[in-house]
């Protein structure tokens, strides 16, 4: 070992390659590596952030699963009533890995300003709302109180605000219609808050208000409400969550997930898996094509020091495994150089939002990146096994090779 260890040494050193022709060769090798490395924690890094930031914000909207009336299903806003009495509410104590329920009720409404009209969907939330990810989108304001008395207070979107030039504190004009009158429904409400998700389907859309109003613009009871919003603690479990929620829930509700409500978007995110993939085989490939030559060039190279070495006695094996630490070494080195460069860049773009995204085709303002040691490990030891065995076959070379010729060889 201390003998292998002495020629690795060797190999390695400045002497060993930097003066020889296969510097170019090496050079290349570890700056290929380097590269495949950051495109691959850049594929998921932004794969699974895209895929991460779109699906939060269509459950902050939606909830991950929706318990409705079976008449509501298809519909933006509450047709039918649910009551609240429910076994699952609040807690839904009967399937496991339920984070929250709250109710929510839904009707359409018009802003009407002295210059400007926009139609919306008014979302009626109480005091049970999960407002964590409002928190985020919040860019004005503040969030509505709904835990107390009724209030005239409203969350609206900057689309909104920017369409019929409203600001915080202004107070609107809304109008909604009923079924039993012809004349619109006339309510004012206070802007306390502005926030913008970068989703435009919703925030074109959506304002939030005290569910309280509308079970009176509908004359329901207390206890009725538009549907019920669920939210699972791991999504990947969202499709098995969503079966076990229907079981549980009476015959006369029904369940949808949000993957079953935008099929398409999701569709759309799972093709991010499928790239994610291809990138990270091609770069693989790619840097293990280069590591190969790399190998050849140094045994090629080495060609006489390999016939003396078998002219001492040493093995095949033992002469490979020389060169495959010495590539092993080259391979850590582009690891070390792609991390850096990679992680880096990452970094920067996650704190300070430095390539900006059109979120009418993404859905989102800018690259959203998600770090995690999961896939940064994934790429390195893949990177590292997968290299190490493509290594092997090139590195039976050196069995073919005949003592007496190479030292022969000038």
């Amino acid at each position: 070992m201390n003998f292998e260890y002495f020629i690795v040494k060797r190999l390695i050193s400045a002497k060993g390659y930097k003066s020889s022709i296969s510097a170019p060769i090496i050079k290349i090798a570890i700056t290929a590596i380097a590269i495949g490395v950051v495109m691959m924690l850049v594929s998921f890094a932004t794969g699974l952030g895209l895929q991460e930031k779109i699906r939060d914000k269509i459950a902050a909207f939606n909830g991950h699963i929706s318990i409705s009336s079976y008449d509501n299903n298809s519909s933006k806003v509450s047709l039918t009533p649910v009551s609240t009495d429910q076994d699952f509410y609040p807690e839904f104590t009967s399937v496991e890995g339920i984070d929250h329920v709250q109710a929510v009720a839904s009707t359409f409404g018009v802003i009407r300003t002295e210059e400007d009209f926009e139609g919306i969907v008014a979302k009626g939330v109480g005091a049970d709302y999960k407002w964590d990810y409002f928190e985020e989108f919040l860019t004005q304001g503040r969030l509505p109180n709904y835990s107390e008395n009724l209030n005239d207070e409203i969350l609206i979107s900057e689309y909104l605000a920017n369409r019929l030039k409203l600001k915080n504190d202004d107070r609107v004009a809304t109008y909604f219609m009923r079924d039993d009158s012809d004349l619109p429904l006339q309510r004012s409400f206070e802007i306390v808050g502005i926030y913008e998700s970068g989703f435009q389907e919703f925030d074109e859309l959506y304002m939030l208000t005290d569910i309280r109003h509308i079970q009176r613009i509908n004359r329901w009871e207390e206890d009725e409400i538009g549907n019920f919003e669920v939210f699972v603690e791991d999504f990947d479990e969202l499709d098995s969550k969503g079966n076990e929620v229907y079981e549980n829930t009476g015959s006369f509700l029904d369940t949808q997930t949000i993957s079953q409500k935008y099929y398409s978007i999701f569709e759309w995110l799972s093709l991010f898996d499928f790239n994610m993939a291809l990138i990270l085989g091609i770069m693989i490939l790619v840097s293990g094509i280069n590591m190969i030559t790399a190998l050849l060039v140094l045994i090629l190279e080495r060609t006489q020091m390999i016939g003396m070495l078998k002219g001492l006695g040493a093995a095949d094996w033992s002469i490979r495994k020389i060169f495959l630490y010495n590539a092993a070494y080259l391979i850590v080195l582009g690891l070390f150089w792609g991390n850096l460069i990679g992680i880096g860049l990452l970094a920067l773009q996650k704190y300070f939002k430095l390539i900006p995204l059109d979120p009418r085709t993404y859905y989102v303002t800018e690259v959203p990146i998600y770090l995690s040691w999961d896939y940064i490990l994934l790429v390195n030891t893949g990177t590292l096994i997968l290299c190490m065995l493509m290594l092997l076959i090139p590195s039976v070379i050196i069995s073919k090779i005949s003592p007496v010729k190479a030292i022969k060889f000038d």
